[in-house]
Order: structure tokens, then sequence, then C-alpha cells
């Protein structure tokens, strides 16, 4: 039995170690010593797997050194793609693993890639430094695939064993190969199909796709609110006929949907075209930060609320609710508008490590253990403004009745409330 070696234990890397390491012998390994270390002691930073989910796998290993990948054969690399400060790919993370892999890289061995990128990375870009560094000949001496990853953070509903996955290989019996492989650990099936590049393109498209449809929803909201329509009973409504697509409007962030489309705009200017509608649903979801700021300031001036010195309670900075995710999270956009009109902002969030908040956006994260609770309900009164940024399941043990009030501003850009106790909401 071949053993594998996941690279890159994050969000994507570990549930793969986990399942694998179930059944086969399994190395999972990450550069971060401090990573690897903490899930030997049964630790993980990113709360999605508990210590006893870590200590129970029978074949797996942890590791940072290149010398304990020797022995396997079929490598899966799962390192970021971010975009960088000028939202363009930045593909450093799968480069530089190409690069280590290419070092060890042997007769027969097969690498199958499962960061996101666009069409042609893997063959185009990842292909020729594995021959380069390894001397090897491609589908000759060693072989690839592409797997694209479908971990969705915080949802315990749609986990890696119940999600079909998509299958690419390099050759028709190496696509073979790996599907057997991940039929091991995906009960939900696998779909195989043609080439690598196609598998490339299917992961792009489901992003994107997401992504124009919420910045559709987002400019329908913009919209509906200068005719003074309320966007959730335009939608409520608007879910009775059978083939409407329940999409919400909101803020766009995370690791996905919020970077993806920069990859898929990145190849299509390089082939002369200009993806209009794609481009335009990123500045319309990148701008709703500065637009529900915008909405909530104006409600603020109706209830001649001094903007300058206003004390602001933001509820949320995680990308979404219920998950510690705070990658490119965009509620930091409504808290930098904020400050630039001189508010005083205050985050609360239950879910978010408050070290790596602050090493990412440098705000201090605030304790709800700070707040009186009476009844158990947390009081927020000594607020002008409250917005909800993100519907985390612990904000419903706020009392949000103290600032239901003509002096204060409620803001709600999730819906979780009543609409008739909030000021304002998409």
């Amino acid at each position: 039995m071949k053993t594998v070696a996941v690279i890159g234990l994050g969000y994507v890397g570990l549930p793969l170690s986990i399942e694998f390491g179930k059944y086969r012998p399994t190395i999972g390994f990450d550069i971060n010593k401090d990573r690897i270390n903490e899930l030997k002691l049964g630790h993980d930073s990113t709360n999605e797997f508990s210590s006893e989910n870590l200590k129970c796998v029978e074949f797996l290993q942890y590791s940072y050194s290149l010398d304990d990948l020797l022995s396997a054969q079929i490598f899966i690399v799962a390192v970021p793609t971010p975009v960088n400060a000028q939202s363009q790919p930045d593909l450093s993370n799968l480069l530089k693993s190409s690069e280590m892999i290419g070092k060890i890289l042997k007769q027969d061995d097969i690498v199958i890639y499962e960061s996101t990128v666009y069409p042609g990375v893997t063959e185009d870009e990842c292909v020729p430094i594995l021959e380069r560094i390894s001397g090897l000949k491609y589908n000759e001496n060693f072989f690839c695939g592409y797997s694209p990853e479908r971990i969705n953070p915080g949802d315990q509903n749609h986990q890696l064993s119940n999600v079909c996955k998509i299958i690419s290989g390099s050759t028709p019996a190496i696509s073979q190969e790996i599907n057997e492989l991940y039929q091991e650990i995906i009960p939900a099936g696998t779909y195989v199909v043609p080439s690598i590049r196609v598998a490339e393109a299917a992961k792009m498209l489901e992003n994107v796709q997401r992504d124009v449809n919420i910045a559709f929803m987002n400019e329908i909201a913009r919209i509906f609110r200068l005719m003074n329509l309320d966007t959730r009973e335009v939608l409520k409504a608007a879910r009775t006929k059978w083939n409407f697509i329940p999409y919400e409007p909101g803020l766009v962030g995370g690791h996905c949907i919020g970077i993806d489309s920069y990859y898929l705009i990145h190849k299509a200017c390089q082939l002369k075209y200009y993806p209009e509608i794609i481009l335009s649903a990123r500045r319309m979801n990148d701008s709703m930060g500065c637009f529900i700021v915008e909405q909530v300031i104006k409600l603020m001036i109706r209830k001649n609320i001094q903007i300058n010195g206003a004390k602001i309670l933001i509820l949320g900075i995680t990308f979404k609710e219920n998950c510690h995710d705070i990658r490119n999270s965009k509620v930091i956009d409504i808290i930098n508008k904020l400050i630039e009109f001189g508010c005083l902002v205050d985050v609360v969030d239950p879910w978010a490590d408050s070290e790596k908040v602050y090493n990412e956006y440098k705000i201090t994260l605030k304790s709800a253990n700070e707040f009186q609770m009476i009844d158990k309900k947390i009081i927020i009164e000594n607020y002008d403004t409250v917005i909800i940024a993100v519907a985390h399941q612990e904000f419903s043990l706020y009392d949000f009745s103290s600032i239901s009030t003509a002096n204060k501003v409620l803001y709600d850009v999730k819906g979780i409330l009543p609409k008739d106790i909030v000021d304002g909401r998409l």
C-alpha cells in the first residue's frame, strides 16, 4: 500500500491527512513547526477537529522534516493560493511546494494538487518545476493529478467525506488510480473528468458563479434601498417560485469567493479577454463595506448622533457565521471606514482568535465578559450604534432592546433580527 504525504495542514490539508490516516500510512507535513507540534499534542488551532479526532488516527504521523517524506509515493499539495496587494494571483506557496517535492520525487510517484488555481497552472507552472528539480520526465517517470478542494470552514453538514470529489489525472491510468485512492475516504462518491484543466476550471466556475450571483443581490439591495423597499421581504416573496435561486446580499470575504475570481480574471486578461461581468461583480462585492457604513452614517445623522467620537460596537469579524476563519474578512472594511469618520469602534467576536485578529488587522477584540449580563442577556446599551456584521449564534444572547431607541442606531447586515426592531439592514 502506497504512503500518502499531504503538504500543508490548514483547513484543506488536515482533513485529508486525518481521513487517509485511517486507512493507509500517511504523513501530514507542514513547514510551520508550531503547527506540527500542536497537532502532535492533539490541538487544532483552526478548531475544526477535537483532540479526540486528532489522536485516534492509526496510520497518521505529523512532520516538518523533508526527510520524512522520502517514504511517500503520493504527494497531495494543499497549500494556500491567495492574491497579493494588487489582487494578482500569488502562487508562491504552490511553486515552493513543487520545488520541495521535486527534490525527493522518485520513479512512478504521483503529485496531486488540491489548491485552487486557474486552468493551466498544474501543467504549465508546477510540472516544469517538478521536472527541472527532479530530473524526471512528466508522464514517463512521474505523474500528476488535480482534485480541487471543496472544504467549507465551519460547516458541519458538508465535510470532506460527504461531498462529491472531482478527480483528474495526467493519464487515464493515473486518473483511475487517483480515483480509487479518493474513493477510500469519500463515501459521497467521486467524479472523474477528462483532463486536469477541466478540473481546475470546474473549481474556478464553482466559486466565480457564487461571487457573481451575490454581487447581483448586492446591487438589487442598493436599488431597492433607493425605492424604500426591504430587500429581504422581496427575497422571501421571490423564493415562492420554484426556480428562484436563493442568494442573499452581504459581505463577500473568506478564502474562496473573494479570491478565486481574481485568478480567473488574471488568466482571461492574459488571453486578451476583458471579463466585464466578473470584474463588475468583484467591484460591487468589494464596495459593500463602504456602502454599509454610508447607510449607518445616514441613520446616525437622522437621529442627531454626533459622528466624530461616536461609540460603535461591531458584532463579528470572521468572514462568516459560526466559523473561526478571519482570512480576507470584509468586516475590516466597515471598521476602517468608521475609524476614518472619527468613530470609536469596539469589536466582539466569540469565534475569532484574539491573537490572530491582532496580528492580521491590529485590532484588539473586546471580550463578552467585559459586558454586564442581566437575565442571561448581554447588555450593550453604552453604544451609540451597534452593527451586526456576522450572524454568530452567540449574538442571540445580546439584549438589543436598549439599542432599539430613538437616539441609537441598530444596523443588521445579516438580517437575523426582526425587521421592526432595527433601523436598517441589507
